[in-house]
């Protein structure tokens, strides 16, 4: 029997991409999907019927489907994607948070509207649709809900300040929630994937085809990622790369550091700063397991 017979699975902005393919491969496993998709391209326009194609791919293969267009940057909207779940399905097991958009441009020429039209969709937006699911989670102890992350990010990338500041508080969001969740039996992950996806076309100076991607970048190639970090026996806290059958681990290292005590003084650090930024002795850090340095 597979870990996700049974088990009631949103995923936001699955009309295309790599969302499509994350509730193509849970509703394959037995997941009975909540398919999320305003319709709406990564600048906008696109259409309203990419959720149902999707959930007529899952039928058509003997799944469980059903589809929601709403936003997931309103509150009403978001909490309206798992009132859905419920309706249909009694309940909520799994969220995947994969929904987003772009408004990419220097920093210098971004206006704040690009800005937080961006922050509103990747991060309120996944706050928002965890948040309608969380109580639900927490009272049957046992939830899973994995965040989309991004190399941008964690690794920075020009022209992507909104897009990578929203990205690296993923992973700010995915450690408090995953201590939190942690009693009941909630475990909360992150994803960054690499992919030829609408979005990775759309980034300026990219040669990604999204109708026709590499092999190797293949969004189909990211999912078992996902369903990795949904599985019974999903590990918590945690950020795996995910590109084109390719996996891997980002984590927070931290060092000795110098110290100087009562000593302390914009002198005294000037003196040796290497001594407090070199990374020789640094070792990770688990959120779940907090081992400060004496």
């Amino acid at each position: 029997m597979s870990d996700f017979d049974g088990k009631v699975v949103i995923v936001t902005g699955a009309g295309g991409g790599l969302g499509r393919c994350h509730a193509l491969q849970f509703a394959e496993r037995g997941a009975k999907v909540v398919v999320n998709d305003l319709g709406g391209g990564v600048h906008g326009g696109g259409s309203s019927d990419m959720a149902d194609a999707v959930v007529d791919e899952i039928k058509a293969a003997g799944g469980e489907a059903v589809p929601n267009k709403a936003s997931v940057s309103s509150r009403e909207g978001a909490a309206s994607i798992v009132e859905d779940a419920v309706k249909a399905f009694g309940t909520v097991d799994i969220v995947v948070n994969n929904a987003g958009i772009l408004r990419d441009k220097s920093f210098k020429n971004m206006t704040l509207d690009e800005f937080d039209l961006v922050i509103d969709v990747h991060l309120r937006g996944t706050a928002y649709v965890t948040k309608a699911a969380w109580p639900i989670m927490y009272e049957k102890n046992w939830g899973r809900v994995v965040l989309t992350s991004s190399t941008s990010g964690i690794y920075g990338n020009f022209g992507q300040a909104n897009y990578g500041a929203a990205k690296m508080a993923m992973l700010g969001l995915m450690n408090v929630l995953a201590i939190e969740g942690a009693s009941h039996n909630i475990r909360v992950n992150c994803l960054a994937p690499g992919a030829a996806t609408r979005m990775t076309a759309s980034v300026p100076g990219s040669t990604l085809d999204a109708d026709n991607p590499p092999p190797q970048m293949d969004p189909a190639l990211v999912s078992p990622a996902v369903l990795y970090m949904c599985s019974e026996n999903a590990p918590s806290a945690v950020t795996i790369h995910a590109s084109g059958g390719r996996f891997s681990r980002s984590q927070t290292f931290t060092n000795e550091g110098l110290r100087l005590g009562e000593d302390a003084s914009f002198e005294t650090l000037a003196e040796a700063p290497e001594s407090a930024l070199d990374m020789g002795s640094a070792e990770p850090f688990d959120p779940l397991n907090r081992k400060r340095r004496s």
